[in-house]
């Protein structure tokens, strides 16, 4: 046959070690190109700062991966061609017509299992590992593909520009933060990361979306005492309350007027000789600061760094006082509750024997999760009892009951319109 390989053995040899070497190249762009896709981009960083050399070229390549998407593609592209192409002349050459065919149906399963299946199966289960391995080789293969792989790239941007595709204008559905939450979530499901450790993370990325009003302490529950009352009795709460700064107001609650600490408290009464008729409470009193309720609590944590105090009235467009923010508040949404020896317990939430959770109106949702592990949303509301009002669209009355995120919501006691106490009861899953 004219133009045929030459079966001699001699020739098969070296045509069998040809398409070898061809499946192994191709092998190699199929492996790398699922291994570089799949790689850890922080740990190729860290790897980076380390001083390893390969990882630097991994990021580089990852940095241009339109050029990298195309250079193991030709190069896949190439060597399965060139493989299939050799098998069947060879094949004619020992058997005829028939060649194609058994070329055909050899090269399917051969490609399939050693060419593609077997190294992306590799590459998927050690991705990192695998990139740093194929890096050097991939990146010679760029250099060498570069002039083809420029003008396919032009040729890729036009297509896509004709159906209104920009690859130059990239909307992503999630903010960095919200991949990493994600990211570190999927990681807590799959075993790798604690709960405690999930949840640190996330509030600390939280911390640019949370303001001042969902953590602060609501005006309603806010230790502050009047001015004017007796020095004497001024003492005796100070010293029952288990804060260390109480605002002090005058004529009306709103009308804040300094706060007072109990350490200089004490010096001025070490300072009179134990009698506290005698203490000016003006003088040692601090200048009340007040901050919008829509500050939020990583503008307020460096607020509160820079001004080295650790609490602040909260206000709102009114100037009205809302409630009181801390320090410790903002730390709490990090690291969670951190509790001394004058802190309560968190007394909100009362679980049942039946599974149900007997649950004070004014429990803050993000206290809830965290310490019943739930994820009920708190984009809304602050409170269980805003939530429900929130769902529910209305007010709801005593007795009534409902369902949603999950949970079976009962109101149980109401006083005027302020839901006080609730019974939830988690729904069972369906199965599977």
């Amino acid at each position: 046959m004219h133009g045929a390989i030459d079966a001699s053995p001699m020739n098969l040899w070296a045509a069998g070690a040809i398409l070898v070497v061809f499946i192994l190249l191709s092998a190699l762009f199929s492996g790398s190109e699922t291994a570089m896709t799949a790689a850890s981009r922080a740990r190729m960083h860290a790897l980076e700062k380390q001083g390893d050399p390969r990882a630097a070229i991994v990021n580089r390549l990852l940095a241009g991966r339109d050029r990298l998407i195309g250079a193991v593609l030709l190069g896949n592209t190439l060597f399965n061609i060139g493989a299939s192409a050799l098998l069947t002349a060879v094949l004619m050459a020992m058997v005829g017509e028939r060649g194609a065919i058994y070329a055909t149906a050899v090269m399917t399963v051969v490609l399939l299992v050693f060419a593609e299946v077997l190294p992306k199966t590799v590459a998927l289960n050690y991705p990192d590992r695998t990139s740093l391995i194929v890096a050097r080789v991939i990146s010679f293969f760029v250099t060498i593909f570069g002039p083809v792989l420029f003008a396919v790239e032009w040729l890729v941007r036009g297509a896509l520009y004709l159906f209104g595709l920009r690859l130059d204008q990239k909307h992503p559905l999630l903010s960095p933060e919200e991949e990493l939450k994600s990211a570190v979530d999927l990681m807590h499901r799959e075993g790798g990361v604690a709960r405690a450790d999930r949840d640190m993370f996330g509030g600390l990325l939280d911390l640019k979306e949370l303001t001042v009003s969902d953590v602060m302490v609501h005006r309603t529950k806010m230790a502050a005492l009047d001015a004017d009352a007796p020095v004497a009795d001024i003492v005796r709460e100070v010293v029952a309350l288990p804060f260390t700064r109480v605002p002090l107001w005058r004529e009306s609650a709103d009308n804040i007027v300094g706060v007072l600490h109990t350490k200089d408290l004490l010096r001025a009464l070490t300072d009179a000789n134990g009698d506290a008729s005698k203490i000016q409470l003006q003088p040692i009193l601090h200048e009340p600061w007040f901050v919008p309720e829509t500050t939020t609590l990583e503008a307020q944590l460096q607020a509160f760094r820079k001004r080295k105090t650790h609490s602040a009235l909260v206000v709102d467009e009114y100037g009205d006082v809302q409630g009181l923010v801390t320090l410790e508040d903002i730390l709490e949404e990090i690291v969670g509750d951190i509790r001394d020896e004058h802190d309560v317990a968190f007394v909100g939430a009362r679980r049942q024997a039946d599974g149900s959770v007997i649950v004070e109106g004014s429990a803050p949702v993000r206290d809830l999760n965290r310490v019943m592990a739930w994820d009920l949303p708190d984009e809304e509301a602050t409170t269980i009892a805003g939530l429900v009002i929130h769902e529910a669209r209305a007010i709801p009355e005593q007795g009534q009951k409902f369902t949603f995120h999950g949970f079976r919501f009962e109101v149980l006691r109401k006083q005027r319109n302020r839901i006080t106490l609730l019974r939830l009861t988690p729904e069972p899953k369906a199965e599977g």
